[in-house]
């Protein structure tokens, strides 16, 4: 017992000088405690290594119809294919809002040779794959992610339900139950209804400016022959691509293509010919809804933003980048790479944020939205606005760095795995005409630089319009005029006011 006692002393007065180094530099930490192992300042990458993989191959064939493969080495030998329509809900008649995402739901419900969605179903699921589609206000995608020996399968399965759907009568008043409760949800989803009323403020009496599920009385009216109407005007060959990704061969891919797409259109018309006809125009006005019972007020505001064949586009993504987004859960806004998010942390002004940049064929938006307790509506508008003032007049190399690196980051978590690849793949085919490969796009990015921010806010920020969304408690939040008067152009008063703050 004495030997066990002596020796723990031992061992307390060997430990002591350690405990009081710990706590001495935990008291007195060095100002590069953590850039021991890192430089101070963001340094630019060389991402080529993660790009060695085969590159996007494409063929057009006679029709028109594009195909886009990419093998995409996996130990799963799994594969996604899909069908990429230029074709949403921006390209409906007056009246039929709603139309794109109720033919979304009626794909899967039979076809000649599938009479039934049971039948449907079994056979995808005695492949074990996963057949799904989505909707936007531009596109509409049907995709299935299989194992490779099953594409040509699943191909034959997309070519059945596009071509070849049955519409019954009675799957279309049930599926309106369907979609009726799915409204139902979305509107308990407050980030999708903000974004709803700003599309409605941005893009008044345009189609780009209606929801994707489209009012109630549509929903309950649209018939068998608008959904047919809607495919035989909008499916066409020369708005379609079929994207593969993973374990696929592009020569065997195009061969079924060929085989089994041949009751689309070939109606020459293009998606930019109709946008040309009905171009959206950005409105700059707003959508204020005041519920007092709300625990927290939701406010979206937004700027006209860019195309996404403007070459502008990139620099407004480091833009979003450098404005970043933040959630008080977290609990890192003072350590946060973006001047806003401290700027909301250290002052309690919000519960979360978030930049955003959405593109479409002719404009997009382009803008934050926050969440907030309404009596901090007025400083926590009044932080944000001079935000976006600031990034016409006065932004660091470090911080333009910084968001650079981060977009390639998040650009890069968005091609994992296959899915991921042919959906980038399908959605470049009809946004650009081609597969912009990443180190293109990386190269552009890091082009980016203070000049070119400071440029690109002065085009869509200072003078310009703004689109206002509020939902909840937002008695306290300033009028629209108040929002437009805080992009004033005065440039020698904000540069003054910028330096003061340095």
């Amino acid at each position: 017992m004495a030997a066990a006692a002596a020796a723990a002393a031992r061992s307390r007065r060997r430990l002591l000088p350690y405990f009081h180094r710990l706590l001495h530099s935990a008291a007195s930490p060095s100002p590069n405690r953590f850039l021991r192992h890192a430089s101070p300042a963001p340094r630019a990458a060389d991402h080529a290594p993660f790009f060695r993989l085969p590159a996007a191959r494409v063929s057009t064939l006679p029709t028109g119809l594009r195909v886009v493969t990419q093998a995409y080495p996996a130990a799963t030998r799994m594969a996604s294919v899909g069908v990429w329509v230029d074709a949403g809900s921006r390209f409906e008649l007056p009246g039929t809002n709603g139309t794109a995402h109720f033919l979304e739901h009626m794909a899967f419900k039979g076809t000649q040779r599938r009479p039934t969605a049971h039948a449907l179903e079994v056979e995808i699921e005695d492949m074990g794959a996963r057949l799904n589609a989505y909707t936007s206000r531009e596109q509409t995608t049907f995709f299935a992610d299989v194992q490779g020996r099953d594409v040509p399968a699943a191909l034959d399965v997309l070519s059945d339900i596009l071509q070849h759907p049955r519409f019954p009568q009675q799957a279309i008043q049930r599926e309106r139950g369907v979609i009726l409760r799915e409204m139902e949800e979305v509107q308990g989803m407050m980030e999708e209804v903000i974004f709803d009323h700003l599309h409605t403020a941005a893009f008044r009496d345009h189609p780009l400016g209606d929801t994707i599920l489209g009012p109630k009385e549509n929903i309950q009216s649209i018939s068998k022959n608008d959904l047919q109407q809607y495919i035989s005007t909008h499916y066409t060959c020369p708005r379609t691509v079929v994207s593969a990704a993973g374990d696929v061969d592009h020569d065997e891919v195009v061969d079924k293509v060929k085989e089994l797409f041949t009751g689309f259109s070939t109606d020459p018309t293009t998606a930019d010919q109709l946008v040309e006809a009905n171009p959206a125009v950005f409105t700059g006005s707003e959508v204020r809804i005041e519920d007092a019972e709300m625990p927290l007020a939701h406010l979206a505001i937004a700027f006209k933003g860019s195309s996404w064949t403007d070459p502008r586009s990139i620099p407004l993504m480091v833009t979003q980048s450098i404005l970043g987004s933040w959630n008080r859960s977290i609990g890192v806004g003072n350590c946060s790479g973006s001047s806003l998010a401290r700027g909301i942390s250290n002052g309690e002004l919000a519960e979360s944020l978030m930049a955003f940049n959405t593109n479409y064929r002719d404009t997009g938006l382009f803008g934050i939205y926050t969440t907030a307790q309404p009596d901090a509506l007025h400083d926590l508008s009044r932080l944000i606005m001079e935000e976006f003032r600031r990034l016409a007049f006065r932004v660091s190399e470090t911080e333009v760095a910084r968001a650079r690196n981060q977009l390639k980051s998040s650009l890069l978590l968005h091609i994992d795995g296959s899915t991921a690849v042919s959906e980038n793949n399908g959605r470049q085919m009809l946004t650009y005409g081609r597969v912009m490969p990443f180190l293109e796009l990386f190269a552009r990015i890091d082009a980016v630089d203070c000049a070119a921010i400071m440029e690109t806010a002065k085009d869509f920020i200072v003078d310009k319009d703004v689109a206002l969304a509020a939902v909840g408690p937002v008695s306290n939040l300033p009028e629209l005029s108040w929002f437009r008067s805080q992009t004033s152009s005065d440039e020698k008063f904000t540069e003054k006011m910028f330096s003061l703050g340095a």
